[in-house]
């Protein structure tokens, strides 16, 4: 397949106890394993599907909403635990065959990845965390106190206003509730397309967007991250507001290796953050 072709994305639904789990899926089945993807919040896999179809040229690619998340079930136990997500992670994947594979965590998917990893070293080969953050006792209270608030859904249409600022605010500002100078992020607005894209990926979810977002803000990496046992590429964008916790997570990750990219906002940026990613899970 040649570096101008993207394989296409197919979408299917997976049975598991909490209900179905939605996914995306591209390329075919070769002598490496397959890719597992998890997204970031807000959204869904669709989220990731500019890496995906470029990933997909070599291998097999799954990336799954989460539970909460674009068009999977939500989960049952509504408790700020990443737990809870990572195994019907693994459950949803053993349902559609996928015994062993390599995995790809972005933001909160990097924390559900850790969590596989960590429950399951057997079935994770590598494992690549994108943009993965460490937050001081102060800033993580704050960050559960306001960055994703459960949304009540109202006659007026308050809340797909509501979401459609949230969306757009998390480009402008670091957080996107301190909108001051001082907060201010330097990447400019995505075009409309994706814009509105991820936008309707959250209203889907409005009633649960917010669970899988605060287990993340709460998990606890200083204690979990030592206990990853599988070879790691820590990676983190130049434009992710994230970046800023790269060191402090590479210490709790001290046998990772370390990639930063230019993310994925043009074509050449996107080539460039994949041939570092296969890269590593090619074992070059």
């Amino acid at each position: 397949m040649t570096r101008d072709t993207k394989p296409p994305i197919r979408r299917g639904f997976v049975d598991i106890d909490e209900g179905q789990v939605h996914y995306r899926t591209a390329g075919e089945a070769h002598d490496g394993l397959p890719l597992v993807m998890i997204h970031p919040s807000p959204g869904s896999s669709l989220m990731l599907v500019p890496l995906m179809q470029r990933l997909a040229r070599t291998r097999r690619v799954v990336a799954l909403d989460t539970l909460g998340n674009g068009d999977s079930a939500p989960p049952r136990h509504l408790t700020r635990d990443i737990l809870p997500y990572a195994d019907a992670h693994a459950r949803a994947l053993a349902a559609l065959g996928i015994d062993r594979f390599d995995l790809y965590g972005s933001h909160t998917g990097g924390n559900i990845a850790c969590e596989i990893a960590i429950a399951h070293k057997d079935r994770v080969h590598r494992m690549i965390l994108d943009g993965m953050s460490v937050y001081a006792p102060e800033e993580q209270a704050d960050l559960l106190e306001n960055y994703a608030p459960g949304i009540t859904v109202d006659q007026s249409g308050g809340h797909i206003h509501w979401i459609f600022n949230f969306v757009r605010d998390t480009y402008l500002f670091w957080p996107w509730y301190k909108r001051d100078k001082a907060h201010v992020r330097d990447v400019g607005l995505p075009p409309a397309d994706v814009l509105h894209d991820k936008v309707i990926e959250v209203l889907k979810a409005a009633r649960t967007y917010h669970l899988p977002y605060q287990s993340a803000l709460a998990y606890d990496k200083e204690a979990r991250l030592p206990l990853v046992d599988v070879p790691t590429l820590l990676s983190v964008a130049a434009t992710d507001m994230l970046a800023v916790y790269f060191d402090a997570v590479a210490a709790l990750l001290p046998g990772a290796q370390h990639l930063r990219t230019p993310g994925v906002s043009t074509e050449g940026d996107a080539e460039t953050t994949v041939a570092g990613f296969l890269s590593f899970l090619d074992g070059r």
